[in-house]
């Protein structure tokens, strides 16, 4: 049994996420607050976060900024405004997904279950992917780009190492998709884009002249790996 905590400031989500949750075989824990969720995580073992953005006190960016000096734990933000997703996801410190409001509880429920599935196992053989100054530690889960240490959310970790162990192979978003996020994924294939985004501003990357990660117009990403 994995313990999801929904920070909700209404009542009557907490409860109906709480039905699908738990009909999945969840543990299920609520607050309706920043400062609640912190207490909760702090007392709790919690495995995944569901932290709407617009709470009372201090909101979901500042809750999760708060939650990334202490844990790893995965986070999916839920935001009422889809025109801010990406700045949410580009900016917020280290979230693994998010869902717009208004939002089907069925897909929410579905997005935890795909995120559980991404929890990491022991690492593969081929652990340490190295490409002239970057270097992926599957083991370590850390990056570093010529030395210096790049903080990624643990979806874009994922994300990245797909991408990275087979150079110059192209991945459409729907490969992408299936890889990182799971075979029963469902929703809108932008969402492989935001976090595209989001990996190449942690790199210091630039899109019209890529060393990491290259788009390819009409099919999908790759990873380029160049020195400088």
């Amino acid at each position: 049994m994995r313990t999801v905590l929904v920070v909700d400031d209404e009542p009557h989500i907490r409860d109906v996420l709480r039905g699908y949750l738990e009909a999945d075989g969840h543990r299920v824990l609520e607050a309706a607050t920043g400062e609640d969720a912190l207490e909760v995580l702090a007392a709790d073992d919690v495995d995944v976060v569901l932290l709407d953005v617009m709470l009372p006190g201090i909101d979901g960016l500042e809750t999760l900024r708060r939650v990334r000096t202490t844990s790893d734990v995965f986070v999916i933000l839920v935001t009422a405004r889809a025109e801010e997703v990406d700045t949410l996801v580009g900016l917020a410190v280290g979230a693994d997904d998010y869902v717009t409001k208004p939002f089907s509880p069925r897909e929410v429920a579905a997005r935890v279950g795909a995120v559980l599935r991404r929890d990491r196992g022991p690492a593969p053989d081929d652990e340490v992917l190295k490409h002239g100054g970057f270097v992926l530690d599957r083991a370590r889960h850390e990056v570093t780009v010529d030395g210096t240490p790049v903080e990624l959310s643990s979806l874009e970790f994922d994300l990245l190492a797909v991408l990275a162990a087979a150079p110059g192979r192209v991945f459409s978003r729907g490969q992408l998709l299936r890889q990182v996020w799971g075979q029963d994924w469902y929703g809108d294939e932008r969402v492989v884009d935001v976090h595209i985004r989001s990996i190449r501003s942690r790199l210091g990357d630039d899109a019209a002249d890529p060393r990491f990660v290259a788009t390819v117009r009409g099919v999908g990403y790759k990873f380029v790996g160049r020195s400088r």
